[in-house]
């Protein structure tokens, strides 16, 4: 019986052993969390779509108790979780300016013209390496829809193949901005509510023959622009959102309808 006995003795003792030098290892070698890290983890929306520059909601939360970055960069939840992050963390608050995507082309089939017929997978990447897509523009929306299927919150939709973005959905989180091949989509200010919705740097006449409401940098818009909000670089004209009072007068007067009210 001793034979049986003994031995358990030994093993039962040294897993007990072993089971207390680990419990003594996980204290002491344990990484302390901050007490506040989970709590901004409960009052971020868990989306973890990276719109905040950070892999996820808990990455952001760790960045924000070490220090140096801001409460309001969370573009799904919005300021009143900056208010309650803000409050967590014992901070002020900045009021954040409101994003939106915006597309900026707006050549429809009817429009652009086309190199082919494009019959392969419903993805951009796939036309875009396929001579840059079924357009003669190099700068035109392809509309195939993978900024659509990286949108988490169905903010974006392609109607009459040209992707169309839902400002009161949207977060800008950016996710269509770095899926897009062509990077015909970007994150402006939702203030600024007219946009050139065109991305080609071509000469004039090479634009107008590709599509028929491309930018020819004309400088027509920035000419009759009361603020000066307009520049025209490279073949295309550009708005700057700090100027801009959208009275509109540069889309009136756009030769081409590149210009267009958004939002």
């Amino acid at each position: 019986m001793n034979q049986i006995i003994i031995p358990i003795a030994i093993i039962g003792g040294m897993g007990l052993l072993f089971g207390l030098l680990l419990g003594l290892a996980a204290k002491i070698f344990a990484v302390k969390v901050d007490e506040r890290v989970p709590k901004i983890i409960g009052v971020l929306p868990g989306a973890n779509c990276g719109g905040c520059g950070f892999a996820g909601c808990s990455a952001y939360a760790n960045a924000l108790v070490k220090g140096g970055v801001r409460p309001n960069m969370c573009p799904v939840g919005g300021e009143k979780t900056a208010e309650a992050v803000a409050a967590i963390l014992g901070v002020d608050n900045e009021q954040k300016e409101k994003m939106v995507a915006r597309v900026l082309c707006n050549g429809t089939p009817d429009r652009a013209l086309q190199k082919y017929i494009f019959d392969g997978p419903a993805d951009c990447h796939s036309a875009a390496r396929l001579g840059g897509g079924e357009k003669m523009c190099p700068h035109g929306c392809l509309g195939l829809g993978s900024c659509v299927k990286v949108c988490k919150f169905d903010a974006i939709s392609v109607e009459d193949g040209v992707a169309v973005v839902d400002i009161e959905k949207c977060v800008a989180c950016g996710a269509c901005a770095a899926e897009c091949p062509k990077k015909i989509i970007k994150i402006l200010p939702a203030k600024s509510k007219y946009t050139i919705t065109c991305k080609s740097v071509e000469k004039g006449k090479v634009t107008r023959h590709d599509c028929q409401v491309g930018c020819i940098g004309c400088g027509i818009c920035a000419k009759n622009c009361p603020k000066e909000a307009i520049t025209v670089k490279d073949n295309l004209a550009a708005i700057d959102p700090l100027k801009c009072v959208n009275c509109g007068i540069c889309a009136s007067k756009c030769p081409q309808h590149a210009i267009n009210k958004v939002g």
